[in-house]
């Protein structure tokens, strides 16, 4: 088990998407001019279902993913890391989604984590999911989560972050379930609200991008030409705030992606990724649909880095 002496701490990624969860947990980016250092983790396992997700994660990160449908894996067969970290699916807990919730398939799949928490035990655990989680069935649903969590042997909390008040230029919650075990003394430090009176705007994050039309910043070419819907405002044809954080970058846009706030067209790839805090050099190859979804879907790297900053600090001090 890594300690002060500086080692990093093994890493097993379930969900890991194109890796914006990962990417915060590893540091070692920058993004708008700022230095994210390297935390001591390291990522050691990563899997995903969607293929096209695992290319774009594979293109980055030193460890390389692997396609695998968690519903059916045999989780003896992995290896044991010192973490765990995975944003289980959202779309049965989303207020936009189907919100078949526990009794759905993709609604069950919280329980791969539980079952590699009962199998290995790791130190920590970190579970991410939608707002509209807490909400559902009267908070029974999260009731059973944490029920299913806590009897791995560990205690939880539930974080629910306000994106902006964390650097992030978008209006976006996420609750993150932080689990450490048993028998480990102490938790780990709510990350402090650096921002909560002074929020990164849209214009912050790309008004640097307004005059580029080519690749010169990767996906900066790529947007959607579709009309606004004919009547009324509908979801995802609204105009930014050039003063405010952005809307939502939404996991199904399909056209549907939020106009730029100066300029008269929807916004580009990267200005989606830039919004969800992608450093530039976080290439997505894809058609523009699958692009912005797997952007949607991620995890802001900056809010994860605030998060896995504040576990390393307590690992560090707790763990030897």
């Amino acid at each position: 088990m890594a300690g002060k002496t500086g080692q990093s701490y093994s890493v097993t990624s379930f969900f890991c998407g194109c890796g914006g969860l990962d990417l915060g947990f590893c540091g070692g980016f920058e993004y708008r001019n700022e230095q994210y250092p390297k935390l001591p983790f390291e990522i050691k396992a990563a899997y995903d279902f969607n293929g096209s997700c695992v290319e774009t994660y594979n293109r980055y990160f030193k460890c390389k993913a692997e396609v695998k449908d968690l519903s059916q894996i045999n989780v003896s067969q992995l290896k044991s890391t010192e973490v765990l970290i995975g944003g289980f699916p959202c779309q049965e807990f989303s207020s936009c989604g189907p919100q078949g919730g526990l009794d759905s398939e993709r609604g069950q799949l919280y329980k791969v984590l539980v079952k590699y928490m009962q199998t290995f035990k790791p130190a920590i655990v970190v579970g991410e999911n939608v707002i509209n989680l807490m909400r559902m069935n009267g908070g029974k649903v999260i009731e059973t989560i944490l029920k299913d969590l806590r009897n791995c042997g560990y205690k939880v909390e539930v974080w629910n972050l306000y994106a902006p008040d964390y650097g992030v230029p978008q209006t976006r919650n996420r609750l993150f379930f932080i689990c450490v075990r048993d028998d480990i003394e102490g938790f780990p430090a709510h990350p402090k609200e650096k921002f909560s009176h002074k929020p990164r705007s849209i214009a912050w994050a790309i008004s640097d991008l307004e005059g580029i039309t080519d690749e010169s910043v990767p996906n900066q070419s790529e947007y959607f030409e579709a009309s606004r819907a004919k009547k009324g405002n509908g979801q995802g044809d609204e105009t930014n705030e050039r003063d405010k954080p952005a809307y939502t970058i939404r996991a199904n846009p399909k056209s549907r992606v939020q106009f730029h706030s100066s300029l008269p067209r929807r916004l580009t790839v990267r200005e989606c990724a830039r919004i969800q805090t992608f450093p530039d050099n976080f290439v997505f190859k894809h058609s523009k649909t699958t692009s912005i979804s797997q952007i949607g879907n991620a995890v802001p790297p900056i809010l994860a880095y605030q998060v896995a900053a504040t576990i390393a600090n307590f690992m560090q001090k707790s763990i030897q």
